[in-house]
């Protein structure tokens, strides 16, 4: 018995919470998200939590697909660098190719939302993400399975971030369950 919970001490020190949101409006919308959580899972550590998904307007422009959104409650090992590496593989490995323009359609989008209650803040990861506040297609789905965390930055919770949002995009419930790895 004590060994048991001397390992359980262990992992939860060892553990980090982030926060993802995962996107796509190119292709089977379906298949790369689904393929995604499936990569998290395998590559990244384990998912705890997923939302339903919801399609949305493309942000930011008008002239593109709709995208289908989720978030994921991720448990891992990695720290925030390692783990925005292993994420940025995963986009690639699903087709993802980095444009020059801004909000360009990909196959696949995976940001980290938050870690942990860090602030990060360097040339290359921004923790949280700087705009998720603003943003409905992240606060729906971020709402629909962790409504009580708050925003360390903002010291909000995602409800009341999502009651705030003057972000008036259409959100709609996407009708499949596409996160099986729970």
């Amino acid at each position: 018995m004590k060994f048991k919970q001397f390992l359980n001490t262990f992992t939860y020190i060892f553990m980090n919470t982030a926060y993802l949101c995962l996107g796509g409006n190119m292709g089977n919308r379906e298949q790369y998200l689904s393929e995604a959580i499936a990569c998290i899972s395998v590559e990244a550590g384990t998912i705890k939590n997923c939302s339903p998904c919801y399609e949305t307007p493309a942000w930011g422009v008008d002239n593109q697909a709709h995208y289908l959104n989720c978030c994921v409650e991720l448990t891992t090992d990695l720290s925030p660098l390692a783990l925005m590496q292993k994420l940025l593989g995963i986009e690639q490995k699903l087709g993802r190719i980095r444009e020059s323009m801004q909000y360009a359609p990909r196959t696949i989008d995976i940001d980290i939302l938050f870690y942990n209650q860090e602030v990060i803040h360097t040339d290359t990861l921004i923790i949280p993400h700087p705009r998720l506040h603003l943003r409905r297609f992240v606060l729906t789905p971020l709402h629909a399975m962790a409504p009580a965390f708050v925003h360390p930055l903002l010291k909000q919770s995602i409800a009341e971030l999502l009651q705030a949002c003057n972000d008036n995009s259409s959100i709609t419930l996407y009708p499949k369950t596409l996160c099986t790895s729970v």
